[in-house]
């Protein structure tokens, strides 16, 4: 079994088709458990942001777990798999353990550097162990992405840069300095926008939320930062977005939030309108009305295009050679480890033969002194175990350099050992790990 990562992203599909998969957190137990019960997926993991949509899993084989797993993500954007082919990325194997570390490095971001994929992956890495579709192998992996995340940010300056889809979409703002912002949506998207807006000047911020016990949290801690904040509910919407000079938009939610009916009595009044929400969270003929412009993640995406990274070449060069540094051990562990059952159970079979021929000794010569015979025991062990010894280290090490050569099977082979029980324990195991009481999706 192996790592097949399939997704689609900013740089493979347009918003409209992004929006279509996008998996709402009120779905994602359901469609996890969905692709795990596909007939070739073993575990999974989904991470779905404003600018992807991916599936981490281990399957049997390739073709099947990539069929199965495109399957389910045209169910959940409502057509054929066909459809969405031109838009899916594929990596496999060495190529996935690279992806997913570039990932969550910020090296694949919208804006090369960003911190907050990192927290996205731990986050729905949670979920997906919370739902119960996450083994060893998926475990071991996402706990290896995120150390390896966050020593690309720690050994290259990238997140020194500040730079995020939220700053960039403020970008596209005026001067914000004492200004009234309206953030629509209190998760983490929000936090984030808040703290952007508090570092451009904004003068009071208001929060408004389905919840409003979340806005009420976000907007406490706003203050405690230093800039005024109020909470709403959505049923103030309309009154709250009456004075505002930015406003932003990410709720997460399915459907659209904010209509041009929520802007209509401003006049023209300017007001940039930041929709950061996938699916989309702002309606787009809000763009129309008098005095509004409307930033979305496809204006953003453009913007980037323009610009050109944000990073300097010499962060992504340190960056990227850190990542593949990674992958090389990452996948020369694998493989070491790979081959450790197989060990383990020539050493077992060794015991077994010791064993063996001491109860025969034992048979024959059963009047033999007793300090004797446990001289001779512990002789014969320390014998086959020298024995033992260099092949056993050599071969873990030969496994760990040389792809493409199963020395498993050559040890099973030249040993005679039972080739049902170390294949098994040899391949990545299937066991589920532990719920953990107050992790969070």
């Amino acid at each position: 079994m192996s790592v097949l990562a399939v997704g689609l992203s900013y740089r493979t599909a347009d918003l409209r088709t992004l929006e279509k998969v996008a998996v709402p957190a009120t779905e994602l137990e359901k469609v996890l458990h969905e692709l795990q019960q596909s007939p070739h997926v073993n575990e999974v993991m989904l991470v779905s942001t404003c600018n992807r949509i991916e599936v981490y899993s281990v399957v049997e084989a390739f073709h099947g777990g990539l069929a199965d797993i495109s399957e389910v993500l045209a169910r959940q954007a409502g057509c054929d798999a066909a459809d969405l082919y031109d838009n899916f990325y594929v990596h496999y194997a060495g190529a996935a353990v690279e992806h997913i570390f570039s990932v969550a490095s910020g090296l694949d971001s919208m804006v090369v550097g960003e911190t907050q994929i990192l927290g996205q992956v731990r986050n729905y890495y949670a979920a997906a162990r919370e739902a119960g579709t996450v083994g060893r192998t998926l475990h071991e992996l996402i706990q290896t992405t995120l150390r390896v995340g966050k020593r690309v940010h720690t050994e290259t300056g990238l997140d020194h840069l500040g730079a995020s889809v939220v700053s960039e979409a403020l970008g596209e703002a005026p001067d914000l300095a004492g200004k009234h912002a309206v953030i629509v949506g209190a998760g983490s998207m929000g936090a984030l926008s808040a703290s952007q807006l508090r570092k451009s000047g904004i003068g009071r911020i208001t929060v408004v939320n389905r919840t409003l016990a979340n806005a009420e949290r976000l907007a406490a801690n706003v203050t405690e930062q230093g800039v005024p904040a109020v909470a709403a509910g959505m049923d103030e919407l309309t009154a709250r977005l009456a004075d505002a000079d930015v406003v932003v938009a990410c709720t997460g939610a399915q459907d659209v939030v904010i209509t041009p009916a929520h802007l209509a009595g401003r006049g023209e009044r300017p007001v940039v309108v930041c929709d950061l929400g996938l699916p989309r969270d702002v309606h787009p003929d809000v763009d129309s009305l008098p005095g509004v412009r409307l930033v979305d993640l496809e204006t953003v995406r453009k913007r980037m295009d323009s610009l050109g990274s944000a990073g300097s070449a010499k962060q992504i060069a340190k960056a990227n050679g850190i990542v593949l540094d990674e992958v090389r051990e990452y996948l020369a562990a694998q493989r070491s480890a790979a081959v450790t059952p197989t060990v383990t159970a020539l050493r077992k079979r060794a015991a077994e033969v010791v064993d063996a021929e001491m109860l025969r000794l034992d048979n024959r010569l059963p009047g033999l002194d007793a300090e004797v015979r446990d001289e001779f025991n512990r002789t014969v062990r320390r014998v086959v175990d020298k024995l033992l010894h260099a092949p056993t280290v050599r071969v873990k090490q030969l496994a760990a350099e040389t792809q493409g050569t199963d020395y498993a099977n050559a040890l099973r082979e030249l040993f005679e050992l039972d080739p049902a029980s170390p294949a098994v324990v040899s391949s990545p195991t299937t066991e589920r790990l532990p719920r953990t009481d107050g992790e969070s999706k």
